[in-house]
């Protein structure tokens, strides 16, 4: 396929733009760099092979992440818009794509504030360690109020409604400010104080006694686990999760890039980024876990191992469960709670941010709404489900699922669409390669293509199909078919159906009305 050069364009006058470069960078980690980081990456390098697992990380990092990532920026700033009106340029039916990704992170931001609201309400009890000896009982009971709910609507719980709504007005505030003014200057606040804190967090942990034990368990490899289709499967998905691709972020914050703007260098900034943050995080929490067991005069691998007294070392159970009882044993507990739950805060808000902001940027482009009507519109309806859903006792339940199902299937499929649309239905990958590569330092080519639309495809394909299998075969984590995974297939269903009604609305503006970027002589990029 040939690619014609358009005549010169002028940019769209009222489409909101990064301040610049480091604008872009810094908000593009603030999207990537999230709760999975701390909690998610070292339980699920621990489980897979240790250091071995570094292989299949690095693997999957440079064959799926980051051509994902070049994929999500160059549509985004070639076609300059968010998912809906980026696909709607490419195809009139691919607008469908961008609405579902849309509502992927409808689902996820919905339910992300809850966190956040857990985090707070944590780096508040941290100062006098209110959860006492017993912490899971503590979660549970007083302060989830659980009492064994397994989902549905329950009643509201005043301890987790009160920072869940204030988590919600300051990010509606944020949001209404727009793309320059509310959500770069949020994160060129929030990414320096998080890498202070947690490098403080870290440091802090490595000279914990026992600390050698939880890194040597962490990253001692096990070869014989690269013979596993899992641990590959694990390194894949752990890669896709934590970047925030395909499913309309980076996509999105792309579009907000100026015309002279270097696509692929940054990608490689924020891929690395990311990844460095994962390792650090991996050695701050296994330092401080090895720390209890050392105390408790026991193995690491026996204190966490399936049978172990040390609770769970990833998720929900490591962040409130589990170090909680590591801050009531250290040194200067408080201080190390303080510093790790406000770096959860930190993490998770930035990132809550960028998914309100394909969300956001959706709204304002079919409707040519301002940024401040988008965010109420859009704030005000998932603040209310938030609370009815997730500030009452079936929060947790509630929230487990909808993150099982809205991450492992919704997100995953809308991967595999988006490249087999792009790369075999039209046959765009050569003109945005061609995009990359103008725009850029570091070129793509045919391996760039090679990867998007054979390798990624194939790995994220097996992915879904294998968890679809198991969630059809049996029911997510224990929960009866009639109630929470009913919802869980239902979130996704939605999704689908919300997506195609969108597209039946009429646009505002012709989104037509546009000339792709030209191309640019690489010394004009800045």
């Amino acid at each position: 396929m040939s690619v014609s050069i358009p005549p010169e364009a002028a940019p769209a006058q009222d489409r909101q733009q990064w301040s610049g470069q480091y604008g872009f960078i810094i908000s593009a980690i603030g999207s990537a760099v999230g709760l999975g980081n701390i909690w998610r990456f070292p339980g699920v390098a621990y489980e897979n092979g240790g250091g071995a697992f570094m292989i299949p990380y690095l693997v999957a990092l440079v064959t799926a992440g980051i051509p994902i990532l070049f994929l999500d920026y160059a549509l985004g700033h070639r076609f300059r818009g968010s998912p809906p009106l980026a696909f709607r340029r490419i195809a009139r039916w691919a607008e469908s794509l961008g609405w579902f990704q849309v509502m992927i992170c409808v689902f996820i931001g919905i339910y992300y504030a809850a966190i956040l609201a857990w985090a707070a309400s944590y780096f508040y009890f941290s100062f006098n360690r209110k959860w006492g000896d017993d912490t899971v009982g503590f979660l549970l009971g007083e302060y989830l109020k659980t009492d064994g709910a397994t989902g549905g609507f329950q009643a509201l719980v005043g301890g987790v409604v009160g920072p869940l709504a204030a988590i919600w007005v300051l990010a509606i505030i944020i949001m209404a400010l727009g793309v320059k003014k509310g959500v770069e200057r949020t994160n060129a606040i929030a990414i320096p104080a998080l890498v202070v804190a947690f490098g403080i967090l870290v440091v802090r942990a490595l000279f914990l006694p026992g600390a050698s034990e939880g890194i040597n368990a962490l990253f001692q490899p096990d070869f014989a686990a690269l013979s596993k289709p899992t641990v590959w499967v694990a390194a894949y998905a752990q890669i896709f999760f934590s970047l925030s691709i395909a499913f309309g972020i980076m996509l999105t914050y792309s579009s907000y890039r100026k015309r002279r703007s270097n696509l692929t260098s940054p990608g490689l900034v924020v891929a690395f980024a990311n990844s460095s943050f994962e390792i650090m995080a991996g050695l701050g929490v296994f330092s401080a876990l090895a720390f209890m067991s050392h105390e408790a005069g026991v193995p690491f691998a026996e204190y966490y191992g399936p049978d172990g007294a040390g609770g769970t070392i990833k998720g929900v159970g490591l962040s409130f469960m589990t170090f909680p009882k590591v801050i009531n044993e250290m040194p200067g507990g408080a201080l190390f709670g303080a510093l790790f739950f406000g770096s959860l805060l930190l993490a998770g808000f930035t990132s809550l941010l960028s998914i309100l902001q394909v969300i956001s940027g959706g709204l304002q482009d079919k409707f040519d709404w301002s940024p401040a009507k988008a965010a109420l519109v859009l704030g005000v309806p998932m603040a209310i489900v938030s609370v009815i859903g997730f500030g009452t006792k079936a929060g947790l339940p509630n929230l487990d699922t909808v993150d099982k199902y809205t991450n492992e299937v919704g997100i995953v499929f809308s991967a595999v669409v988006m490249v087999v649309l792009v790369c075999w239905v039209l046959r765009r990958d050569k003109e945005l390669a061609w995009h990359l590569s103008t725009l850029s330092t570091f070129k793509v080519g045919w391996i760039w293509r090679c990867l998007v639309g054979v390798v990624s495809p194939l790995a994220l394909g097996y992915i879904l199909v294998r968890t679809v299998i198991d969630l059809m075969q049996q029911p997510y984590s224990g929960y009866s078919w009639t109630l929470l995974n009913v919802a869980g297939w239902g979130s996704v269903i939605i999704s689908i159906v919300a997506a195609l009604a969108f597209c039946l609305v009429k646009w505002r503006r012709d989104p037509l009305d546009f000339t792709p970027y030209p191309a640019l002589d690489v010394e004009e990029v800045k």
